[in-house]
């Protein structure tokens, strides 16, 4: 496993396991299974309700908590300054740890400053080793790098994908010694991503998968991504992307894929800032 240094000198591995739109009753297994292969970054949030099955996998796990590097995100309805206190300690509770590796805000809405404070001082008492941002787009990560913050966020969680490279969000990350991190590397799979003519005939070269080229792609940006299955062939598949490299070459022609739009949705769409707020209240249930 590969590690990077996070801005407040923490070591995250570069590549972990996310446990997004796994049920419940499927967690626990998935994440053990991913920590028996390898994986030491595990990656929740309060918003897949699925926590505690993270926490159930931690303590039964053989690997010894320091050894792992556990991740969640406060959804919007736990912004604010105190509310975003209490959500911690209850995460804190269902993850059955004394800590969390790294907390972010999941999405960049409503009162993120005051949630923001609460993470500061939550990561001054030792409960947290590190924060951060998820979804911010460039302005919103200058915006919270440079007013009133004490601590700049170590990481900013965003789609990244051959499709949807970022540059500039990288860029600006890089500006301030944010960390970019990938969720979705594989676009759930659509425009035919598995099957891209460009990632199958450089897989082919390495006798490596489309997606495990992807992953490769992005550990040499020097991107952490987060990627999931419940399958354990290919929990295992997907971690096994540190025995090749790929060249200048490739790495150009995957640049060529670049299309500079989401797979997925527009956080500057007032529908979709809407959707958010509704999401989790149905989903709840």
């Amino acid at each position: 496993m590969d590690y990077v240094k996070l801005n407040n000198g923490v070591e995250m591995p570069i590549l972990g396991f996310g446990v997004y739109q796994i049920p419940k009753e499927e967690t626990k297994e998935a994440v053990l299974n991913a920590i028996n292969v390898g994986y030491r970054l595990i990656d929740t949030a309060q918003s897949y309700f699925n926590e505690k099955e993270v926490g159930d996998a931690i303590t039964e796990s053989d690997v010894l908590r320091d050894e792992l590097f556990i991740t969640t995100k406060i959804w919007i309805d736990n912004y604010g300054y105190e509310n975003c206190k209490k959500s911690v300690e209850e995460s804190l509770k269902k993850l059955q740890t004394d800590y969390i590796d790294l907390v972010l805000l999941h999405q960049p809405f409503s009162d993120y400053y005051g949630a923001y404070r609460a993470l500061e001082e939550l990561n001054k008492e030792g409960k947290i080793r590190a924060i951060g941002i998820s979804n911010f787009y460039p302005d919103r990560v200058a915006d919270i790098s440079l007013f009133g913050r004490e601590i700049v966020p170590a990481v900013n969680q965003i789609e990244v994908n051959p499709f949807n490279q970022r540059d500039f969000d990288k860029e600006i990350m890089d500006q301030y010694g944010i960390q970019m991190e990938a969720w979705a590397p594989f676009g759930e799979g659509r425009n035919n991503m598995f099957s891209n003519e460009t990632l199958v005939n450089i897989g082919k070269k390495y006798g490596k998968s489309a997606a495990q080229v992807i992953l490769r792609w992005l550990i040499q940006r020097k991107v952490v991504v987060v990627c999931k299955s419940t399958h354990i062939e290919r929990i295992e598949e997907n971690f096994n992307v540190f025995d090749f490299e790929l060249s200048d070459e490739d790495m150009d022609e995957i640049s060529n894929l670049e299309t500079k739009n989401s797979l997925f949705f527009d956080h500057q769409d007032p529908a979709m800032v809407q959707w958010f707020d509704q999401m989790v209240d149905i989903r709840r249930g």
